[in-house]
């Protein structure tokens, strides 16, 4: 893959494409839990990225028998993004979810910093003030009581840490793989490390591992939940593919915007004045990064020429 400042733009936009449907996953599965357990919820994540995914392959032709090693990488994978899920889940059981996402978004950060220590990629201080900002604006978009809530807050941050080492192997899977056959093995994967939870689990006494027959709108929200984050997680990779993690890690508060527009949509959470305001800095703060790399491409053209 190339990683020139002709690839960071697309890669800037198709991580917008991540952040206005990766809420969506969430949005489902926030109405699928009310009557869904957890555990199914998860399953269906990942068992309906395969269905999704397999024919896709199948007709671009890009489906092989990986090897041990790459497969390691990808179970690696499957068990950061569900360890991911899985405490954030479970957070949210115990704190409001504005507290939760408020702790969550310290990611950019860690992703940021890891980078660096774990890539070698470089950072400068306006990628490092675009985070700040960026945090900032969802801080006022999420609005936290910061109520005293005890061991709970760290759930969010195990989740924040799972999601940016998830990410530092999606950048270093994507230089040489194909986004659909990666997010294939790691389905895969995922599904795997899934099957003897539910196994062992399916008709216990704990709530959220067990399993029920869905009704046909349960139906309709576990595809919505597979089918969002098929979208989603292609757009992610995709990104990662072209654009480095320092570029990409502000764009994150995006996700955020659109959270607060399917509030609206779905849920009828009118926003006030202080959510706007957010809004208006994290937007402001992504288009920062759009132009800047947008002047280190045309300096780039003008050097070539």
């Amino acid at each position: 893959m190339t990683d020139r400042p002709q690839s960071h733009l697309t890669g800037i936009m198709l991580m917008a494409g991540f952040c206005l449907f990766g809420p969506a996953i969430d949005m489902f599965a926030k109405l699928a839990s009310d009557t869904v357990p957890l555990l199914q919820i998860t399953a269906a994540r990942f068992g309906f990225q395969l269905i999704f995914l397999i024919p896709i392959a199948i007709f671009m032709r890009c489906l092989y028998l990986p090897s041990v090693g790459e497969m390691a990488s990808h179970f690696l994978r499957g068990f950061l993004i569900l360890m991911a899920t899985s405490l954030f889940f479970l957070a949210i059981s115990y704190l409001p979810l504005a507290d939760a996402l408020a702790i969550f978004f310290i990611e950019p950060f860690f992703l940021t910093f890891l980078a660096v220590l774990f890539l070698g990629e470089p950072i400068g201080w306006r990628r490092v003030i675009a985070c700040i900002i960026g945090f900032c604006g969802a801080l006022l978009v999420i609005q936290p009581q910061y109520q005293q809530v005890g061991w709970p807050a760290l759930l969010p941050v195990g989740t924040a840490l799972c999601f940016a080492f998830f990410l530092l192997l999606t950048r270093r899977m994507t230089q040489t793989g194909s986004p659909v056959t990666i997010q294939i093995f790691t389905s895969i994967a995922a599904s795997l490390l899934l099957l003897p939870v539910i196994m062992v689990m399916h008709d216990g006494s704990v709530e959220m591992f067990r399993l029920k027959q869905p009704s046909s709108f349960e139906w309709v929200l576990l595809i919505g939940v597979g089918a969002s984050a098929t979208i989603a997680h292609l757009f992610l990779t995709s990104a990662f593919a072209r654009a480095p993690v320092g570029i990409l890690a502000p764009l994150q508060y995006l996700e955020i915007v659109t959270a607060a527009l399917f509030g609206i949509w779905i849920f009828g959470d009118v926003p006030n004045l202080l959510t706007i305001t957010g809004v208006i800095i994290i937007v402001l703060s992504g288009l920062y990064v759009l132009y800047r790399e947008g002047k280190r491409q045309g300096a780039s053209e003008l050097s070539s020429a």
